[in-house]
């Protein structure tokens, strides 16, 4: 499985339930991008010590699938078909190159992409 970024940013909450065992699961991965933007938002260095060591540890111990040419290729033709940012046309490219689920609460972000299996760890408490 693909973790989406915000599912990271979740399991790194004190007491998170519903996030943090797919980001433990042995087949737990982060596109490259994800990388970037957990430890890269504009917000992250007002984030308290132990909430920063959080999303560190997590990031550090999840497989990051490199960035290669098929997932470049799949994140091109994806923001052919549909306005999307670049780091969801990755992660999501990530997701199809594998032929893995996203796990993402952003639905909006990917619910038009065609053969995405898009799983929604909130939708159950929706």
């Amino acid at each position: 499985m693909v973790c989406d970024s915000n599912i990271l940013i979740y399991a790194a909450e004190p007491g998170d339930v519903l996030c943090r065992p797919f980001v433990e699961s042995a087949d737990a991965t982060i596109a490259s991008v994800t990388r970037i933007e957990v430890l890269g938002f504009p917000r992250f260095s007002i984030l308290s010590s132990e909430q920063q060591g959080r999303l560190h540890v997590i990031v550090a111990s999840t497989i990051e699938v490199p960035l290669d040419d098929e997932i470049i290729r799949c994140a091109i033709t994806l923001r052919q078909q549909r306005k999307m940012s670049l780091a969801d046309s990755i992660i999501a490219a990530t997701a199809l190159e594998y032929g893995v689920p996203l796990i993402s609460r952003n639905e909006e972000d990917f619910k038009h992409i065609v053969g995405l299996d898009l799983r929604n760890p909130f939708a159950a408490i929706s």
